[in-house]
């Protein structure tokens, strides 16, 4: 895949040169929220086979073979450490991931031994290449930590070709939830705006502290009503029940990613819709499963 301009500059990893085309021209980002990213990524720049297969598989449940196939160009917006890249690799022609944080080392090396994928420094507001150059693009959890995510969506939507289909994952609003539900939302995003201001090693070791103390004891009755009634739904009604089947290393992860980061914006499954549909996109499937809210739409 050519790139429709010249690089800024070029970071180099372990030999390799990545190209950067972030510049002070990009202004729809957060610095404290991309700085906060490329922290997170450095401390969580592995995971097994079997954790990126897990989530992929839920991520990617609404998208058919016909959206994305072994013909496939792809680009993964916001990439982070390179994981969802990694989880498409094998079933497409070509992944770029590109990311405008230090996440662009992580992602390298954690797809270093995958042929097909290339990673690049550059954010929503200068993606390298030209417009309807992708058959399928994605972007999982990062437009809401974005300032206009409207905006940054149109821009990565032009990016796909007419004809292909774009795979959107947005932080949900709480709107298929409950009163209980919401009250712990709003006690743990006063928890959040007070960590995420913490120096890098003190946030760090607070949502690790989360991780072990507020998630834990929730995911593990949430396993133990599941495996009291496995094929019941009951386990689903109790708080952080996503992570049943998540290992520690992902509860500790995302305990960062809600805790650490500063920027952090919510939509209803109406308000995604509302989006994808204003970015250009039509028939949008919203799946029914979790994490709320992600769905793929065609391109006109």
């Amino acid at each position: 895949m050519e790139y429709n301009g010249h690089p800024i500059q070029y970071l180099e990893v372990n030999g390799h040169k990545i190209a950067s085309f972030v510049s002070d021209a990009d202004t729809n980002f957060d610095a404290d929220t991309v700085k906060s990213f490329g922290e997170e990524w450095k401390k969580f720049d592995r995971f097994s086979a079997e954790e990126i297969t897990n989530a992929g598989d839920q991520y990617f449940d609404v998208v058919t073979n016909e959206m994305m196939n072994e013909h496939s160009t792809v680009l993964d917006v916001g990439c982070g450490t390179g994981r969802w890249s990694k989880y498409v690799a094998s079933r497409v022609k070509f992944v770029e991931g590109i990311d405008p944080s230090e996440a662009v080392y992580s992602a390298a090396q954690l797809n270093s031994d995958v042929p097909n994928f290339r990673v690049t420094h550059a954010g929503v507001d200068s993606i390298p290449f030209a417009d309807g150059s992708f058959d399928f693009v994605f972007c999982l959890g990062v437009l809401h930590h974005i300032p206009d995510t409207k905006a940054a969506l149109e821009k990565a939507v032009k990016k796909v070709k007419p004809g292909g289909h774009f795979l959107l994952y947005l932080y949900y609003k709480l709107d298929n939830r409950g009163p209980f539900f919401k009250f712990l939302f709003s006690i743990s995003t006063l928890f959040r705006k007070i960590i995420s201001s913490f120096p890098s090693g003190l946030k760090k070791f607070s949502c690790d502290v989360i991780a072990i103390t507020v998630y834990m004891p929730f995911v593990l009755l949430a396993r133990l009503v599941k495996g009291i009634n496995p094929k019941g739904k009951a386990h689903t009604k109790i708080p952080l029940s996503y992570y049943t089947d998540k290992s520690f290393n992902i509860i500790r992860n995302d305990a960062l990613d809600r805790f650490g980061t500063p920027l952090e914006k919510r939509f209803t499954k109406a308000e995604v819709v509302n989006m994808m549909e204003a970015a250009g996109l039509n028939n949008i499937t919203v799946s029914s499963g979790e994490p709320y809210w992600h769905a793929v739409g065609k391109k006109d």
